[in-house]
């Protein structure tokens, strides 16, 4: 997986999270997109074991399940290891 680009790495998680039917928040405006990014790009082909996500959704979900349902949705090499809940 660290072959893969950071464009690539953010249309996967786009496409997990609607797979997982989870409720992600869109973007309002002329061209509206899922609200997620990821704290800082990775250079193409340097692996990392502790990146952070951030995932801004339309409603409350408990941290466990949104572990679960995502992590079911994504490939071999990819995992969700943690979720906490941002105020």
């Amino acid at each position: 997986m660290r072959f893969i680009s950071h464009l690539d790495l953010m249309r996967l998680f786009q496409r997990a999270l609607r797979r997982a039917g989870l409720p992600v928040a869109i973007s309002q405006g002329f061209n509206p997109r899922s609200k997620i990014s990821i704290k800082r790009a990775l250079k193409l082909g340097v692996e990392s074991m502790d990146e952070a996500l951030t995932v801004h959704l339309s409603r409350r979900i408990a941290p466990a399940a949104f572990i679960e349902l995502f992590n079911k949705n994504l490939p071999e090499g990819i995992k969700i290891t943690k979720s906490e809940e941002i105020g």
